[in-house]
Parts: C-alpha cells; sequence; structure tokens
C-alpha cells in the first residue's frame, strides 16, 4: 500500500486497486483495462467495441436482464465504454451496494458467455451506432484526421469498425481477443466511496484475489512513421470542418 491522496493495493495476481474515501452515499467502481481498439488486429477491426457491448448479455449464471437490474433495480447505474487504448466496465450505486456491485463487475468481466443469439441482435445496433456516426461530420472529421496522422498504424482505425467486419464476428474472436489482450497486470479497479480501503480490499480480494494470473508479454507496436499529408473531402452539406495538427 501507498500512502498518498489515493490509496493504492496491488493483488497478487497483478490487478491494481486505487481508492479515493469519500462521504458521499453515492458510491463509484471500475474496471480499466488497458486495451482499446488499437490492439486489434486487422480482421478483429471493431471488435473490442463490440465486446464492451456485448459484455452484458448475460453470464454463466445470470441472463442479460439480471445483469442490467441487479445494480438498475437499487437505483445505480451499470456501464461501459472504449476507447483507442482501454476498455472500461463501471457503475454508480448507494455505497451500501459496494460489495453487490463488484461481484456483478467480476461476473459479466470474467464470466460473460456472449450468447450468439443476442450477438447478434447487438451487431444491429452497432450497425446503427456507425450509420449515425457517419451523418455526424463535426465527429467523423476526427477519424479522418487520425487516420491520416497515423497511416499505416492500428492507432489510426475508428472504433466503432467496419460492418463488413461485425457481421464476421463470433463467440470464437470474441473469446479469443480476450484472452491474448485482458491481462491482470493491465486491469485497474478503480473506486471513489465511503468504504474504508481495508473493507475495500479485502472485499475486492474475495472477488478479484481468485483470478487467474495472466501477465502481458508483448508490448504494444509503436508508431514511428508520421509524414505531413493533407485531405479535402467534398461532402453536400451545409458546413465546412477542418483540423490542423500533428
Amino acid at each position: 500500500m501507498v500512502d498518498t491522496d489515493y490509496l493504492i493495493h496491488t493483488l497478487n495476481n497483478g490487478i491494481r486497486i486505487i481508492h479515493q474515501k469519500t462521504d458521499s452515499p453515492v458510491g463509484h467502481l471500475g474496471i480499466l483495462i488497458n486495451t482499446g481498439s488499437r490492439d486489434e488486429k486487422e480482421d478483429e477491426h471493431g471488435l473490442a467495441h463490440f465486446i464492451e457491448h456485448s459484455v452484458f448479455k448475460g453470464t454463466k449464471k445470470r441472463k442479460s436482464f439480471h445483469v442490467l437490474s441487479r445494480i438498475e433495480g437499487v437505483g445505480g447505474e451499470l456501464n461501459a465504454y472504449t476507447t483507442k487504448e482501454e476498455t472500461v466496465l463501471f457503475a454508480t450505486f448507494l455505497s451500501e451496494h459496494y460489495e453487490r456491485t463488484a461481484e456483478l463487475l467480476n461476473d459479466i468481466l470474467f464470466n460473460s458467455t456472449y450468447p450468439e443469439r443476442e450477438l447478434n441482435r447487438e451487431k444491429e445496433v452497432v450497425v446503427e451506432e456507425i450509420n449515425s456516426y457517419n451523418d455526424t461530420p463535426s465527429e467523423l472529421i476526427f477519424d479522418e484526421f487520425e487516420e491520416q496522422v497515423f497511416d499505416g498504424h492500428p492507432i489510426a482505425r475508428n472504433i466503432l469498425g467496419t460492418k463488413e467486419k461485425l457481421r464476421s464476428f463470433n463467440r470464437d474472436k470474441i473469446f479469443n481477443f480476450i484472452a491474448n489482450n485482458y491481462h491482470t497486470d493491465q486491469m485497474v479497479i478503480s473506486s471513489v466511496g465511503n468504504i474504508s480501503f481495508t473493507a475495500l480490499v479485502k472485499m475486492l480480494e474475495k472477488y478479484f484475489g481468485g483470478v487467474e494470473q495472466r501477465l502481458r508479454q508483448l508490448g504494444r507496436e509503436r508508431f514511428l512513421d508520421y509524414r505531413p499529408q493533407s485531405k479535402t473531402i467534398i461532402k453536400d452539406t451545409f458546413q465546412s470542418h477542418c483540423v490542423m495538427g500533428m
């Protein structure tokens, strides 16, 4: 443990815990995984984001409805997001439900079953997200920009992926990506709430201490080939958008 404004502890399997104690009746607990769209292979483009969408679709002991209602049924919120470099599962809840939340986050991260039927439904949700995004030039331009800056590198690709790649995803691809990228030494459990650090560590040891240790062996591919360039796209809209950078 380190004595700072934030209290820090590392479990034996490499999962790190960071906590800030508050007097608020509302608690926040999240799991941050150092894996995002930049870690995808070319045939996995969009898979990190799709897993984040599908992780709530059922576990070995819960159906999708029971996953969502476990926190929302007591007035809390369960959510997730994906960036190019991380995947995050998080919840906001009354502090009395800390243990309920910790158990659920463990269940959906390590025991999700990704039923094919639910995956097919979720693909249509992501397709609509892609359509919506493509209709928003003010956001789309930032992906166009990064595709130019990081040309030829995985981090250049947008997070959502493509409709074609999306429809090729199945349970095997999901479990393979998780096995290759979800390593315990690349996970951080972040907590803000009215709970003592001793009690928090004991609780998280109970739910996460027994997770099999998996350490990342390979580093990420570095980007080393920047070169100045420009691109202009003509669209039939009433606005213009411009990004400059390096």
